[in-house]
């Protein structure tokens, strides 16, 4: 369905088009490059359309089975979720607009779907999991209305009675949850007898909707960090998919994207997926801690200049106060460091938990996250303020030709204990013989450099 304005209204204007999807290939898929808003338009347009998702687990058993590797093909759209696809976008050049994860876009899709007066039915899960997903989703959107509800066992085994049920019920949209990749395959089977417009394949939600597994706190679902609390509350059965499976998911996306990627661009993607899949729970601690030493958000974002001089978020653990950035202005004239970078040792805005941070580099930790992104390397110049960059001389500016780094040269051979100038020429160094091995050699020395806190304050 398509909208039209007042004023087009009375102008007895057409209604406007909405526009086709970007769907750039990723691990050999199309898959959708586009905010939640546009999709949601996209399959409310009235048009009859079966929507998967893929992650990196999907990915994984995509390689192993050939029948859901055929379902994925004859999908209508394929969305990204996770941080792992949008890691094989990158590696493949591709900025991914959103990660439309199931769990958060289909509840959006039904709330503009009930504004439009259609209705949805709820297929699988264990016996009463889907009726407390569909009592859920009511709470959640009053003006929806349910057609219909089954369990993903017996009821769903029983498929002539269930597509009739279906049917009968007059539903708009049918989300299916039974695992991937069962619900995919049931899905393609039965497609061409299902009536509802729209059919979704959304593995976990009706067991996050219903409360059978307890969703991550908002904190660690922004820091992308989803799957370790998963890890955290079942081991046992998510081991093998985010630990062993990460690793299988990381060689596939790099072996996919090759030659596209760098020797040291591959050995910052298979590090900083170790790190991650090692640091995931102390991280989540960490952030915690922060939370719970001072007020504010556990994680602080600041624009730096990356390679070429292209601006970026650069992320930490938030280690000063909430007015941090507005009490700077009162402290430049403190720094104990010499040349245009600010750096006060016994600096007051730092907080208590933060003074342990930054003895440790512990801080610097989220940067992982930027690691994937590919706005930095685990190696190379540490990223500057734009003012910083603006008072550049001439000859600091070659420290920009590269990726800047967690760790580098200046790290490791004294951090904030050096000065400007010295610093510049070990980043002019560093950029004219990098090398994977190097980098290597490099981030070894960090680990002595972090436990000695030489320089870190």
């Amino acid at each position: 369905m398509q909208f039209l304005s007042v004023q087009d209204m009375h102008k007895g204007a057409q209604p406007t088009p909405i526009p086709t999807l970007e769907k750039p290939e990723i691990l050999g898929l199309p898959v959708v490059n586009a905010r939640s808003g546009q999709v949601i338009s996209k399959l409310l347009d009235g048009t009859r359309r079966t929507v998967f998702f893929l992650n990196a687990h999907c990915a994984n058993i995509r390689a192993r089975n050939h029948t859901y590797r055929a379902a994925l093909a004859r999908a209508d759209m394929i969305l990204p979720d996770g941080i792992g696809v949008e890691v094989a976008a990158k590696l493949q050049g591709v900025q991914l607009a959103e990660n439309l994860n199931g769990t958060d876009f289909v509840p959006k899709l039904l709330k503009r779907a009930a504004r439009l007066g259609q209705s949805v039915y709820l297929l699988g899960g264990r016996p009463g999991t889907a009726q407390a997903a569909a009592a859920r989703l009511q709470h959640m959107i009053p003006d929806l209305t349910v057609a219909g509800t089954r369990d993903g066992f017996e009821e769903a085994a029983r498929v002539d009675e269930a597509i009739d049920d279906i049917n009968q019920s007059g539903a708009d949209i049918l989300l299916v949850a039974m695992g991937v990749p069962l619900q995919e395959l049931w899905i393609t089977r039965n497609r061409h007898r299902l009536d509802p417009r729209i059919v979704l394949g959304v593995g976990a939600l009706f067991d996050f909707l219903a409360g059978n597994v307890r969703r991550a706190p908002r904190i660690v679902r922004h820091a992308r960090m989803e799957w370790a609390w998963r890890l955290a509350m079942e081991p046992r059965r998510m081991a093998r998919r985010y630990l062993m499976g990460n690793f299988e998911f990381l060689g596939r996306a790099a072996h996919n994207s090759v030659p596209k990627v760098s020797a040291c661009r591959l050995l910052d993607l298979t590090l900083a997926v170790v790190a991650l899949s090692l640091l995931a729970l102390p991280m989540a601690a960490i952030a915690a801690l922060v939370r719970l030493d001072s007020r504010g958000p556990a994680f602080f974002r600041q624009t730096r200049i990356g390679r070429n001089g292209v601006p970026f978020a650069m992320y930490k653990f938030r280690s000063m106060t909430q007015d941090a950035e507005a009490r700077r202005a009162d402290l430049l004239n403190h720094s104990d460091r010499e040349g245009v970078c600010f750096k006060v040792k016994n600096d007051p805005r730092i907080t208590r938990v933060g003074k342990v941070l930054r003895r440790f580099s512990l801080d610097e930790l989220p940067q992982i996250f930027n690691v994937l992104k590919g706005d930095m390397s685990l190696v190379g110049p540490r990223p500057a303020l734009p003012e910083e960059v603006a008072a550049y001389p001439d000859q600091a500016l070659e420290r920009l030709q590269v990726r800047p780094g967690i760790t580098g040269l200046w790290q490791v051979s004294g951090r904030a204990g050096i000065g400007f100038d010295r610093m510049i020429e070990l980043d002019t160094a560093y950029v004219r013989s990098r090398s994977p091995l190097l980098n290597l050699f490099l981030i070894a020395l960090t680990a002595r450099a972090v436990v000695s806190g030489r320089g870190a304050y």
